[in-house]
């Protein structure tokens, strides 16, 4: 299911990014990414527009350069890999993380789901268990998936899929 974007991250990211796969209190980059991969290999194969949407929000939202991004990436699919629950990630980000970037990381997670344009019952329930494992209330989880979908609703569309345009 997942071999294409392992791939895909693997055409572009040298073996030495077994360093980054330590969970410490600083873990939190890793771990968040690690849920975003989960999320988007849930309905099959990742999409184009899935693959980029991912490496979008790493660069954008935990500011780093693409190569950064690239590792971070390959990292987090081996550690979500590796896995047996969504609590392993959760964990480290509830020790790491306030409020605030949880909410961030939760709507991360629903721009994931909505960038192909279909959300599946698989994708909706595991972000459902991630934000209530993040301490995310009911209401701010439906409110972000509503506030996501309507952004997506207004960006146009691209060749690629629903709001490939704006990725």
């Amino acid at each position: 299911m997942l071999d294409g974007l392992r791939q895909f991250i693997a055409d572009i990211v040298s073996p030495d990014a077994q360093a980054d796969r330590a969970f410490d209190d600083g873990g939190y980059r890793l771990a968040a990414t690690a849920l975003l991969v989960h999320v988007v290999s849930l309905d099959g194969e990742p999409t184009p527009a899935e693959k980029r949407k991912l490496h979008s929000l790493i660069e954008s939202r935990f500011q780093l350069d693409p190569g950064t991004a690239d590792r971070l990436i390959a990292s987090a699919m081996r550690v979500e890999g590796e896995a047996v629950d969504l609590y392993h990630f959760t964990s480290v980000i509830m020790r790491s993380v306030n409020e605030e970037g949880r909410l961030r990381i939760v709507e991360m997670m629903w721009e994931l789901v909505y960038a192909d344009g279909q959300v599946s019952e698989f994708e909706d329930n595991v972000v459902w268990r991630a934000a209530d494992l993040l301490g995310i209330s009911s209401r701010d989880r439906i409110d972000l998936k509503h506030r996501v979908a309507e952004k997506q609703a207004e960006l146009p569309k691209g060749p690629w899929g629903t709001a490939d345009a704006a990725i």
